[in-house]
Parts: C-alpha cells; structure tokens; sequence
C-alpha cells in the first residue's frame, strides 16, 4: 500500500529536538523525502540516520534561522536538492518569560526575530515553487500562549499572536493558488522549550505547573501535523488547538 506522502518533499526547521524531530520522522514514516533544519548539526546528523533508514533521503541543513537570509537558504537549498519543497513546517522557536520591566531586550529581540520573522522569511522563499505548481502546504508551529496572554509571557504570546495572525493572512492571499495554511497550537509539551528561560523564578515556576499534569508529547503534536498534511487537496484544516488533557489554561 503506497504511503500517503510517497513523493513529497518536505521541511522541518528546529528540527534538531522535540516536536520538530518527531515531525520529520512521522512525515518520513508516512514517506516523504525531508530537510531538516537546525543550528545543532550533530543532533541532525543523529536524526538523518534514523531518516535514511526510513528511506527519507535527508537533506541535513545546519542554520541560524534568526537570519532571515538564513531562513530563505534553507528553502532554496531544499528545492535545488529536491526540485520542489511541498510541505514546510515553521517548527523553531525560542520561549523567554520573564516580568516586561525585568526583560532582557535582547533575548526577546532574539524570540522576535526567530519565532516570527524566520517564519515569514521561510514562508515567503516557499511561495514561488508552490505557487508555480498550484500545490503546497505550510504548516505553523504557535501556542495556547497564541490564544491567551499570562502575565511573564508578554513578548513569547506577542510571537505566537503573531503566527497566528500571519497564518490567516497568508492563508486568505494563497488559497487560489491551492496552497494550505495550517497553524497548530500546543499547550504544555514536554520538550526542551522551558530550558531557554533566563529568569530562573520565572523558570522554576512553569516547571512546577508544568511536572503537576501529564503533558503532551511530541510525537503528539507530529501526528496532527501528519493527519493535516495528508487531508485530501480540498480540504484546508485552518487551526489546531490542543492541550493536555490536565491543562486548565
């Protein structure tokens, strides 16, 4: 029986760990040919071999997507290997909480810059090859932090706000050319995410709520990628919220 995603090519940024791992493994297992994307080469060099045996073909692409020439590369280079880029998932992301008069600007210019306009930057390079062949599907990774704003998580909600609201927006200028727009939103997920908060109260706290529920896993958040991605061409699944089933807000 001929896999789903036999003859795809697909995309995964921040594809070294967590959600974006468990993506490109899911779409290589439904039989796509992938690219994954990260600043950590060893970790991908690990993740292609488990790609390959899949029969992937992976494409490993080491980048800083806060370069939004970087952003742009990944998708050329995904192209020039592969002849087409169908399926890009927008997964990397950074997640700084801390009070607004305690934040660190820099580290949230850095949230900006990689959690929004890396997205845009790789959405946008995608748009020509998609368009060219009436076909595509992009695929953007925001939160329950995207639907509802808590205090310490002022500028992380304003990013993923944002990929919320790019995702529509693209969605409603690409639907004629049949190029879907998916934005799938988690809540708590047991990833790595949580390390990369600076402020060490803030930081012990969300650990704390988080380790009270049984969170969401990656392969969780993988497999609702997977079921948008393989919905027939008619049909656009616009929005995916879910939360552990423990997850109050």
């Amino acid at each position: 029986m001929q896999k789903p995603l036999a003859g795809r090519v697909a995309m995964v940024t921040g594809a070294s760990s967590g959600i974006g791992e468990a993506t490109a493994l899911a779409l290589a297992e439904a039989g796509a040919r992938v690219a994954i994307v990260a600043r950590r080469r060893d970790r991908l060099e690990a993740l292609a071999g488990k790609l390959e045996a899949l029969g992937a073909e992976p494409l490993v692409l080491a980048a800083d997507l806060s370069s939004v020439d970087e952003s742009q590369r990944v998708v050329h280079e995904t192209e020039s290997r592969f002849g087409r880029l169908d399926i890009l998932v927008n997964n990397a992301g950074v997640m700084y909480l801390e009070p607004v008069a305690e934040a660190d600007l820099d580290r949230w210019q850095h949230m900006l810059q990689l959690n929004v306009m890396s997205l845009i930057a790789s959405s946008q390079a995608a748009l020509p090859g998609m368009r060219d062949r009436h076909d595509g599907h992009i695929v953007n990774i925001s939160s329950t932090a995207g639907r509802v704003a808590n205090p310490n998580g002022a500028a992380y909600s304003a990013t993923k706000f944002g990929v919320v609201a790019f995702s529509e927006a693209l969605r409603r200028e690409e639907y004629m050319h049949n190029i879907r727009v998916t934005v799938i939103e988690p809540g708590v997920v047991e990833t790595e995410l949580r390390d990369h908060i600076g402020h060490e109260a803030v930081q012990k706290s969300i650990n704390s709520w988080a380790e009270s529920m049984r969170q969401l896993q990656s392969r969780d958040i993988a497999e609702t990628i997977l079921f948008c991605v393989t919905r027939p061409s008619h049909v656009n699944i616009n929005e995916v919220l879910l939360r552990p089933t423990d997850q109050e807000r």
